[in-house]
């Protein structure tokens, strides 16, 4: 007889024994990594700026830059993870070339993010980057792509506009980081006043934004940068929010209704590795994104040593069932199963009332 895997206890303590010299990030691997892929995105942008109106030299500036600078501004979620007072020089840099200039500082997500990884918040509905699409009927899910169309103006228009009229009013203030100051799933999310204390530098942040946005407008006020710029930076802000949020639906099954609290076992198997292919898939899950399962069981791990610790895992547990349950082999499958159990979910929901 075979053993449902979700009902056997994820071996922690023997997982963490195989991966334990792999929790040190290499400094040059981040440099190198950002660096590339921030420099072919911002140039892959001013090509598309100079390049003709709908051209085809435009629309492939437009997707490598948004494939290169997503994949740079994915890694302020290595920055929620790293000690605090390490990595200094390289937040600086990754603010000033790229959290800014793309609206998404890096105290969106810092504290947002930990919490995340709390056992007590981990699918609650305290948790800002889980909600329960995968019980709920999967119609929203295309309502969520759609929205990834509006957060660049939206988080351009608190930047620019509210950043200023805040600090004129406390209570106004209050409401801007309790409801506009987080990049999260969950639109309802009301971020608490302690994640201030997980990026101290968010004041120098918001104002480093808005300056940016000021500048801008008065680049394209007074000519002296192309309008073009500003289409070609909203359509590659639109790709990349639109590819986290395809990413976002396979980061977790999302089964959790928010009531209750889940355990770390019930949390590794409701999250995902997307191992898929080595060469396309990070292009929409990159910086070790593909292996988020692996991700939430050792959060510390630096990135770029996730994929040995799927290899070691998968070759020196005694028994790799329930590692291996939170994988699907590739974005399609993880969608499709997805949309399944989602419907699923809601049938038997249907079915309830009449038993």
């Amino acid at each position: 007889m075979s053993t449902d895997v979700t009902q056997m206890e994820f071996p922690l303590r023997e997982a963490r024994k195989i991966v334990k010299e792999l929790q040190t990030p290499n400094p040059t691997i981040y440099w190198v990594d950002f660096m590339v892929s921030n420099i072919i995105g911002w140039a892959a942008i001013w090509m598309a700026t100079i390049s003709p109106f709908m051209s085809g030299m435009q629309v492939a500036g437009v997707l490598v830059a948004a494939v290169a600078l997503y994949r740079a501004v994915i890694f302020i979620h290595e920055l929620s993870h790293l000690k605090r007072n390490t990595f200094k020089l390289f937040r600086f840099v990754w603010n000033a070339t790229c959290g800014v200039p793309l609206m998404v500082p890096s105290f969106t997500y810092a504290g947002v993010h930990i919490d995340h990884h709390k056992p007590q918040i981990y699918g609650t509905k305290e948790d800002g980057e889980y909600l329960p699409i995968g019980i709920e009927t999967p119609w929203k899910l295309p309502l969520y792509i759609i929205v990834a169309g509006v957060v660049p103006i939206v988080f351009a228009f608190r930047f620019i506009v509210l950043t200023p009229i805040s600090y004129l009013h406390p209570k106004f203030r209050e409401l801007l980081w309790r409801h506009v100051s987080s990049l999260t799933v969950d639109l309802m999310y009301e971020r608490p006043e302690s994640t201030k204390q997980n990026d101290r530098t968010w004041a120098l942040q918001e104002w480093g934004a808005c300056l940016f946005g000021l500048a801008a407008i008065a680049g394209f006020y007074t000519g002296v940068l192309p309008l073009e710029l500003l289409g070609v930076w909203y359509a590659v802000e639109v790709v990349i929010f639109i590819l986290n949020t395809v990413r976002t639906f396979v980061a977790h099954a999302y089964k959790n209704p928010g009531d209750e609290r889940m355990s770390r076992t019930e949390e590794f198997y409701d999250s995902i590795d997307v191992p898929g292919n080595p060469l396309i898939t990070p292009l929409w899950a990159p910086v070790g994104l593909r292996f988020h399962a692996t991700h939430h069981l050792f959060p510390s791990m630096p990135y770029h040593h996730l994929g040995e610790a799927r290899r070691r895992l998968i070759a020196e547990l005694e028994d790799n069932r329930p590692y291996l349950y939170a994988t699907r082999k590739n974005l399609f499958v993880a969608l499709a199963r997805l949309w399944k159990e989602a419907k699923e979910a809601q049938r038997e929901v249907k079915v309830k009332p009449a038993e």
